[in-house]
């Protein structure tokens, strides 16, 4: 194939596959545990057909596609897909089978399936099928859009991943007796958009204290405000964020969303303060230890046997201290805004160190995500 022909088609599968992430994205943290995808199906260099994966146990992203097309693809049409296609028959058979009887000529897929039962597969099947196939495009983009899947499937824990905002100089708590946000709005809102990521989010008994957070997710769509709620999780030993009158209590216990937040204590904790807050509708979850690698350990076991895929640990920094040192962590969110905090602040979070380190400018603040090194 001559240059310039081979360039085209190779600048059009990366246009594709662009369009094809932001079809998976339109179900952002909605999926859970199966991954994000989206599909686009081209015909003579036009799309014609798109799709995507809206929520566990509805068609994949490729069926979708196809169904919206009504009919046989035409000769010579494309299919691109964010992940690689099924090659096993689950709860809505394989993917695989459909694109082949399907008629597709060529199949752009974006990342491998990092599913042990899938991984690797798709493009063996289909090429056995006559079906020509590229691997890889836009892969690095295509892997990042799950990371919560990509962990849950591989190890089959929970991915914990430990979010803060700080000061240039690393720190998150303002001196004693003000308060003021850390980052812009800009950074804010990004927190946000990850928090509706993980279905899961975590802070300490001292946030809920000095803050009594709502730890809910919220957004605009469209022109409108949303919010919605996860599953809510308190590190509090000995219940002594519920040990006052219920008039008192956070509105973590007593919102509209109270049934979906968990309180992780020790046995040490109050017995009848535990009956109250039972009865109001919190569940509390009790383990030995709250720290180090058996309370970590403990909780992210309870996490998996309850579906729970990822947790996003909000601090304050002496949790996300704890976590990082008992090896906890699997990923970190470090917003640092373009300030010094200095002597009179407190909530120093501990260097850590990040693999693969990917950063956004969001305003004056900068994001630094990445998995943290051991």
């Amino acid at each position: 194939m001559d240059a310039a022909p081979a360039r085209k088609k190779m600048d059009l599968d990366e246009t594709m596959m662009g369009r094809a992430l932001e079809l998976a994205r339109r179900a952002w943290g909605e999926t859970h545990p199966n991954p994000m995808v989206g599909a686009v199906l081209v015909e003579n260099g036009a799309v014609v057909a798109e799709g995507w994966h809206a929520r566990d146990g509805g068609p994949h992203a490729e069926r979708v596609a196809l169904a919206a097309l009504g009919r046989r693809p035409a000769p010579g049409s494309t299919l691109y897909v964010t992940l690689e296609p099924c090659s096993t028959a689950g709860r809505t058979g394989a993917c695989c089978d459909l694109i082949r009887e399907a008629g597709v000529a060529r199949v752009v897929i974006g990342a491998t399936d990092p599913n042990p039962v899938h991984a690797g597969r798709a493009a063996g099947v289909l090429r056995a099928a006559g079906v020509e196939v590229r691997m890889g495009v836009r892969a690095g983009e295509c892997a990042d859009l799950n990371l919560v899947f990509n962990h849950w499937i591989t190890t089959g824990r929970p991915l914990l991943a430990g979010k803060i905002a700080t000061t240039r100089d690393g720190f998150s708590a303002p001196p004693p007796g003000t308060s003021r946000w850390i980052t812009g709005e800009a950074a804010r809102v990004d927190a946000h958009r990850w928090r509706r990521l993980f279905p899961g989010i975590l802070v300490g008994a001292g946030t809920v204290r000095a803050d009594n957070p709502a730890l809910t997710r919220r957004w605009t769509e469209d022109g409108v405000e949303r919010e919605d709620c996860g599953r809510r999780f308190v590190l509090d030993p000995l219940l002594t964020t519920a040990a006052g009158p219920e008039a008192a209590w956070p509105r973590l216990y007593t919102d509209r969303w109270r049934e979906r937040t968990t309180v992780v204590a020790t046995p040490a904790a109050d017995g009848d303060v535990r009956a109250r807050l039972e009865a109001a509708g919190v569940a509390v979850w009790e383990q030995e230890t709250t720290r180090g690698p058996a309370g970590w350990g403990g909780f992210a076991r309870r996490c998996a046997a309850e579906g729970v895929t990822g947790v996003l640990i909000e601090g304050g920094a002496t949790v996300l201290n704890d976590a990082g040192e008992a090896g906890a962590l699997d990923y970190g969110f470090w917003y640092r805004a373009g300030f010094a905090g200095g002597a009179s602040w407190g909530g120093k979070l501990r260097r850590w160190d990040l693999a693969g380190a990917l950063a956004a400018q969001l305003g004056g603040d900068q994001l630094t995500r990445g998995r943290l090194l051991a």
